[in-house]
């Protein structure tokens, strides 16, 4: 059972409003600056960068030598105040800059680029967002490198802006943690009792609409629903991309304890930010550094508690392109090797009912849930993390202090022996559509297999208006092609959670699979299947398929087939085909496109 919400959350401006206090009041406070400044001493000590140490002196806080010899610590805030998982992450990394001065280190906030997938989703915005991802890794890796600050401290909340920083941190591997700006609170509304509200209802709200006729009443539940989705601060709150990212992180061993489930308005968000100074001073004495914490099997905890937890798609891309920023091979076939042997267990949204402060709330958080992985041998622990102990000995002081996970308290989390699913909801497909691999989102609740007629799309706009024309109907089974929407292709790999939410909130859940060389949302649920490669611009199988072609997807088997059309069939139409012209003309997405690769390698830009 969840109990009500909880009435420790604090005011939604509480964050916002944080400020630095008088830094050279607390001067006296401060410990010894130690031998930490391993990398700033290369312009605060020598006589010949007396300009840098001019322009240093005129910052704030730097007001004698004893200053100038404290290690200096970057943090990075993914803040834009127009959305809701950012707007309050300039206030968060103003409390952690605090916590880091009152340990005796000097610390410089800076901000970067964080595009919101919820706002630019369904729209040629959306482009714009996986490439973010890079564009956030560079942006901070240049700031941290250009200023030789000794480490780091990351402040992220959307999507991208989680592996964005971690990249950043493994290229850079000098200390460093990140602290995840929180999970938004559910919605409800007195039109929809005892219905918990999320930015997918809001996404799912105008197929409703139309299934139910657009009548005045269907009317006013879609607006009630988009007026209530979002009640305050904090990135979407089912198991969506957000909140898998920042679990992985968690699992990585890159944040403290309890990071990825404390809510963004709930004050345990606010006493962890109290707690970087010291962890990030006790990361610069022990010279712990990314890499060592970042290890092969950090990244096979993190893909074990994604395949737990549901969690998005876009956890293969991200952990593929983490990895290979330290300098380990991630390969889309440890995803499959782990979700063969790791049950699904979480009941969370999208395709279940709870959300991540349920997580918080009724399960104890993240940490909880690890404990209980590692106990039954489906997580390993071993690692390295910021606290300067392994994952195992975190998790074991957390329960130690808040209890174990409880299996008949709550039904967020279910037993290993009783899970939602056998193995992971993760598969990843191989066949004569997808050579290179695909990944499927198969929770079970829509079957393990799907076999049905294609109907190709080159837009989202073209396949929306056929769900809004009734060309796609109950009863027929139908796998919707939606493509030249890869990495090049899109350009950007957009998400598809607009089409997948229109057709499970048209009803059509159960009669179409989805099937793109883009990505999919964490939103996202029902039969879909994304990453497709090769993808569709660079004359991959997917371009060939036309309507009323057969497509088999088996998700036991891990195949994803094209059946009935013969090789002289396919080579006549490989024969006939030409690549679309390649949208961006200039820029950044000219530039993402030139350089990114496909989807199994995490669609990286500095291979």
């Amino acid at each position: 059972m969840i109990t009500p919400a909880s009435t420790a959350a604090f005011p939604r401006r509480a964050i916002l409003n944080q400020s630095t206090r008088g830094l050279a009041s607390q001067a006296a406070k401060r410990p010894p600056p130690g031998n930490l400044n391993r990398h700033s001493r290369i312009i605060t000590k020598p006589k010949d960068q007396g300009a840098s140490q001019a322009m240093l002196y005129a910052t704030e806080g730097i007001e004698d030598d004893q200053d100038l010899s404290r290690a200096m610590v970057g943090v990075a805030s993914v803040w834009y105040e127009g959305n809701p998982c950012n707007a309050h992450l300039l206030g968060v990394g103003k409390r952690i800059k605090q916590s880091v001065n009152d340990a005796g280190l000097t610390g410089y906030q800076f901000g970067t680029v964080g595009v919101s997938d919820g706002i630019s989703m369904g729209t040629e915005a959306m482009s714009y967002s996986l490439p973010s991802r890079d564009l956030i890794a560079d942006s901070v890796e240049s700031a941290a490198g250009g200023h030789w600050l000794d480490g780091m401290v990351a402040v992220p909340g959307c999507d991208k802006n989680m592996p964005g920083v971690l990249m950043a941190l493994g290229r850079l591997n000098r200390p460093g943690l990140m602290v995840y700006g929180g999970t938004i609170r559910p919605g409800a509304c007195s039109s929809m009792p005892g219905t918990t509200l999320d930015i997918v209802s809001a996404f799912q709200s105008y197929g409703e609409y139309l299934q139910a006729g657009g009548t005045p009443d269907a009317e006013k539940i879609r607006y009630d629903t988009i007026r209530n989705a979002c009640p305050g601060p904090g990135a979407c709150g089912g198991m969506y991309t957000a909140n898998t990212l920042a679990s992985c992180s968690e699992a990585l061993g890159m944040t403290l304890p309890g990071s990825s489930s404390f809510p963004a308005e709930y004050p345990e968000k606010q006493q962890e930010c109290d707690a970087v100074g010291p962890a990030m001073r006790n990361l610069l004495e022990k010279d712990i550094k990314p890499r060592d914490i970042m290890t092969k099997s950090a990244f096979e905890d993190a893909i074990a508690l994604t395949m737990a937890l549901g969690g998005s798609t876009n956890a293969v891309l991200h952990l593929i392109a983490i990895a290979h920023s330290v300098g380990i091979q991630v390969t889309i076939d440890d995803f499959q090797t782990i979700s063969d042997k790791t049950p699904f267990l979480a009941d969370l949204k999208p395709s279940g009912k709870y959300v991540m402060e349920d997580v918080h709330k009724a399960v104890g958080g993240i940490p909880t849930i690890i404990q209980y992985l590692i106990e039954n041998k489906l997580m390993k622990g071993e690692h390295m993390t910021v606290t300067g102990r392994t994952l195992a000995e975190n998790v074991d002081r957390w329960t130690s202090e808040k209890g174990k996970l409880s299996l008949t308290a709550q039904d967020v989390i279910r037993p290993v022996d009783k899970p939602l699913k056998s193995t992971g909801h993760l598969r990843i497909l191989k066949g004569n559509l997808a050579p290179g691999g695909a990944v499927a989102k198969i929770t079970g609740k829509e079957g393990l297999a799907f076999t049905g007629k294609a109907r190709v799309f080159d837009t989202e706009a073209e396949m929306v208006q056929a769900v809004e024309e009734g060309t796609i109907k109950k009863g027929e089974k139908t796998v919707i092609v939606l493509r030249y929407k890869g990495p090049k292709g899109g350009p950007g790999m957009p998400e598809m959670l607009k089409p997948t939410s229109l057709i499970m909130g048209a009803g059509l859940g159960k009669d179409v699979a989805c099937l793109t060389d883009g990505r999919f949302s964490g939103g996202s649920h029902g039969f879909v299947i994304g990453h497709v490669v090769p993808e569709a611009q660079v004359g991959g199988p997917i371009g060939l398929v036309k309507d009323g072609d057969t497509i088999s997807i088996d998700a036991e088997k891990n195949t994803l087939e094209l059946v009935g059309v013969d090789e002289a069939e396919m080579e006549r139409r490989r024969s006939e085909w030409q690549p679309k012209e390649i949208k961006p003309k200039q820029g950044t997405l000219l530039k993402y496109v030139r350089n990114v690769s496909d989807a199994s390698s995490g669609c990286v830009t500095d291979l």
